[in-house]
């Protein structure tokens, strides 16, 4: 037999046994991109997605400049660190009300991906799902590209009139009262909440919105923080500048994968008048403040392990 003849025999059997198997391996690929993707986002996230369009094409759109297909994106990416890097477990959904409502939670972590999982969490396990707005900080306009992407994903600056705003369009509002003073707090002050604004409580009684307390236990762990650089800070126009060492190592950058628990509490339907003495009002708020940090105490001794 010619060489050739051979060779090209040999080739046909190869590509006969070669091809299938390689079908096979390829579908196999498919099927477990689609059972991670099925994990990551659910069965019914295109659904969902839909159903928020729908709602806010109804509306006439936002006027704040939210763009639901950046926002679905978006969901996309933190979806993945809320059901595999912090698999977050996520109680007490069924006490986040329909229509307007403030969200009102601690803040930690350095960066705001609590803020982040929280998100993700309404629009994943909530019925119906709904997307977050929350308050933030005025100097992140400054900031090139984050401005038009927090606006394109629901975020709004912190000024009592968008508040107001947000909530008379029956949305659900969060807000940090801690602001920077929770985000950047030093690793020895962790799941100790730290100051109060009271700004909150004067929009809830304002507006008679119901407020839903929120815990987040695992966030403080994610980056530690050894202080601040207020130098820093200064120089380059920051609230804070954290000392954390761990971004200085291979893929120190990430957050470390601690466990998230994100509690919702029972709302909690504040009377009075808006324009009460501040004494007053901190009282009001003190309440608030108390039942966050009595819903993280239980959460932290409720905790196994850090990471598992």
């Amino acid at each position: 037999m010619p060489a050739r003849t051979a060779l090209a025999r040999i080739g046909d059997v190869a590509a006969d046994d070669v091809l299938p198997f390689m079908g096979r391996l390829w579908g196999g690929a498919r099927r477990s991109v689609d059972e991670l993707a099925v994990r990551v986002l659910g069965s019914d996230f295109e659904e969902r997605a839909r159903l928020l369009q729908a709602r806010y094409a109804e509306a006439g759109g936002d006027p704040f400049g939210l763009d639901l297909e950046t926002a679905k994106y978006a969901v996309m990416t933190c979806a993945f660190f809320h059901r595999l890097w912090f698999r977050a477990e996520v109680r007490g959904l069924e006490n986040v009300p329909q229509g307007r409502v403030l969200l009102i939670a601690n803040h930690s972590g350095q960066i705001p991906i609590d803020g982040a999982m929280i998100g993700t969490s309404l629009f994943l396990d909530l019925e119906p799902p709904r997307v977050i707005r929350a308050m933030v900080e005025k100097w992140s306009q400054t900031l090139p590209f984050v401005s038009t992407f927090f606006s394109r994903v629901g975020q709004v600056v912190g000024v009592p009139e968008n508040a107001r705003r947000l909530l008379e369009m029956g949305e659900a509002l969060l807000v940090f009262p801690e602001g920077t003073r929770g985000i950047s707090k030093p690793f020895t002050q962790r799941y100790q909440l730290q100051e109060f604004g009271t700004g909150f409580m004067r929009l809830a009684i304002e507006t008679n919105t119901p407020i839903v307390p929120v815990a987040v236990v695992g966030a403080e762990e994610q980056y530690v923080n050894l202080g601040n650089l207020k130098w820093a800070a200064r120089a380059l126009r920051m609230p804070v500048f954290p000392v954390i060492p761990q971004v200085f190592v291979p893929f120190g950058q990430m957050p470390l994968p601690t466990k998230y628990l994100i509690h919702f509490g029972e709302p909690l339907h504040v009377q009075g008048d808006a324009d009460e003495d501040d004494a007053v009002m901190e009282e009001k708020v003190h309440l608030v403040k108390q039942t966050i940090q009595s819903m993280i105490n239980r959460g932290l001794k409720q905790r196994t392990s850090l990471f598992f």
